[in-house]
């Protein structure tokens, strides 16, 4: 089995109780955050420090099978006009190469500005630039899933209201 790329509505599908894994994919850190068994709240869950796209591997898969981990929810940076630059091609790649690593769907997520939004939240909370530094990883991952859990969430609501007028 590998990893695939899937809609967002397809990862709505999963088992009930598997929880999702938010990826901030960056150069110097991997943020994580990770959803309740219900998938309407992520937490930050922890930053990995990259060395070795292996080990790095490693670990998003110890935590996943931990936590009863179903799919993955990836940030892809995308440019402010919405085109793909040379970050948001290299987050593509690091999701083929996890494929024969950790075989879990993974679905996108536009990552725009998450990073600036969560600084701009630790600064009005007067965090230092220390914490800011040790938080802003993780604090980003949840910020993804949560825009993907609620994305999710509307679209249930608006699947069940159509439900309800056709009944």
């Amino acid at each position: 089995m590998s990893t695939l790329i899937v809609s967002l509505a397809d990862l709505d599908a999963l088992p009930v109780g598997k929880r999702l894994i938010g990826i901030d994919l960056g150069t110097k850190t991997i943020g994580l955050a990770l959803s309740d068994v219900s998938r309407s709240i992520a937490s930050p869950l922890e930053t990995i420090r990259r060395t070795k796209f292996s080990a790095d591997v490693k670990r998003l898969a110890e935590l996943a099978a931990r936590h009863g981990v179903g799919g993955l929810v990836v940030g892809l940076p995308l440019n402010m006009d919405g085109s793909e630059g040379p970050r948001a091609q290299a987050t593509r790649a690091f999701v083929r190469n996890l494929a024969t690593h950790l075989p879990l769907p993974v679905a996108f997520w536009d990552e725009r500005l998450t990073t600036a939004a969560v600084t701009r939240t630790l600064l009005e909370a007067d965090a230092s630039r220390a914490r800011r530094s040790d938080l802003v990883d993780k604090m980003a991952a949840s910020y993804i899933l949560q825009g993907a859990l609620d994305r999710l969430a509307t679209a249930r609501r608006a699947a069940a209201l159509d439900r309800d007028s056709d009944a």
